[in-house]
């Protein structure tokens, strides 16, 4: 592909645009078409898998453009952020589903960019990018949530190799990831300079997962307990006792990413459709408005919130695509992209009225089941990334300069 420049984007829209029309699997262009619901996010379960989620995923992966701004010697795109943004205009306006998901692109391949040794770029980058293997987070612990600092996850040096004993808690789908990021305490004596950061493979001897079942009847969230695993010495990223910085880095581009997940149309585990329809459906109309004038404003100022919320992440994501990288800012996009999202669930269910109250069993459609739940799983939406309570300590000492309360 020619590497367009400014006066050139249009050509490569052109480009784009054709590339994704004729490589889309037809089978999905179907918008009711039924694939298996995780094979977008990857992993050995669907290597080769004949599904045409995983066709779409591998004719994305590669072009690259499962990860376009990563370089192309590990397998990315290796575009320019104006050209990202091409192609994510492409994607959007041509209604395609997406190629991957994946906390290997959101999270962990971010920081093995920035402090993976070469080795550790080549071996694991290029199976992000393709999909290839499926990625957990092993941060939170019983004893060490808001306090992650205060993990006790042990890792001793046996010479060749690590041993690992310990647990971690809230491990998003460890159940059906292949690897896992972990944060481990290395030096017993010290705090935040007694952590390090390693990839385990889940597949390792003494790895138990063990799913743990939500209010709103699903098992996203996962215990997951480590007795006497061996880890290559290998699998170090970044100095030992130097896991704290990589902590902080990659919970920046976790709180960017799972900002990004939220929208007005319904996501990150919220009541999906548009609330607005939904309400004049069941609320009714007066004068071509929703009848009830208190609900129209809250929905109303619910809808602003997002689309200022959109315009806010989409330039907090262009500047980091620039070389600046995720900031402390994403704190504040997170914190509040919770409360609109929590406040957005709750306008749902109050707009659906005796018919939000349901759990299951006849008498209720399945949208309307679907929000209570959905309803229930945004209360998680102030929890996972990092509380609101802690990153409105990050907002208040790292955005504005405060002091510690004395």
């Amino acid at each position: 592909m020619a590497d367009f420049g400014g006066a050139d984007l249009e050509a490569f829209r052109t480009e784009v645009r054709d590339w994704l029309a004729a490589n889309y699997p037809a089978e999905l262009k179907d918008p009711n078409a039924k694939t298996d619901p995780e094979a977008v996010w990857g992993g050995r379960a669907f290597d080769g898998a004949s599904d045409p989620q995983v066709t779409w995923m591998q004719r994305m992966a590669e072009k690259g453009w499962t990860a376009p701004t990563w370089p192309k010697e590990y397998g990315g795109g290796g575009l320019s952020p104006a050209q990202a943004r091409v192609l994510d205009q492409e994607l959007a306006a041509g209604r395609y589903r997406p190629a991957l998901l994946s906390f290997g692109l959101w999270m962990l391949g971010p920081v093995l960019l920035e402090y993976a040794n070469e080795e550790q770029k080549k071996e694991h980058l290029p199976r992000i990018i393709q999909g290839k293997i499926r990625w957990c987070q092993g941060y939170s612990e019983p004893g060490a949530g808001s306090d992650l600092a205060g993990l006790q996850t042990k890792c001793e040096d046996k010479g060749d190799h690590w041993l690992i004993n310990g647990s971690k808690i809230w491990t998003s789908y460890a159940d059906k990831a292949d690897w896992c990021f972990c944060l481990v305490r290395t030096d017993p004596s010290k705090k935040h300079e007694g952590i390090s950061f390693v990839l385990i493979d889940m597949k390792t001897p003494g790895v138990e997962t063990r799913p743990i079942r939500l209010i709103s009847g699903e098992s996203p969230f996962c215990e997951t307990f480590f007795t006497d695993v061996k880890v290559p010495k290998g699998n170090l990223v970044g100095r030992l006792n130097g896991g704290w910085e990589i902590a902080k880095r990659l919970l920046q581009y976790e709180r960017q990413n799972i900002s990004a997940g939220f929208g007005e149309g319904g996501s990150a585990g919220g009541a999906s459709g548009d609330l607005a329809q939904i309400a004049k459906t069941y609320l009714g109309l007066e004068g071509g408005r929703l009848a009830d004038i208190d609900l129209r404003r809250r929905i109303t100022e619910n809808k602003m919130n997002f689309q200022a919320l959109r315009q806010t992440i989409a330039r907090s994501a262009a500047e980091s695509k620039a070389g600046n990288g995720p900031s402390a800012t994403t704190s504040i996009i997170k914190y509040a992209a919770a409360e609109f999202a929590k406040e957005r669930s709750e306008l749902m269910v109050e707009a659906l009225g005796n018919q939000g109250l349901g759990w299951e069993g006849e008498g209720f459609a399945p949208l309307e089941l679907t929000a209570v739940r959905g309803w229930l799983r945004t209360k998680a939406n102030s929890i996972e990334g990092g509380t609101s309570e802690i990153n409105l300590n990050v907002i208040s000492k790292r955005v504005l300069g405060l002091p510690d309360p004395k």
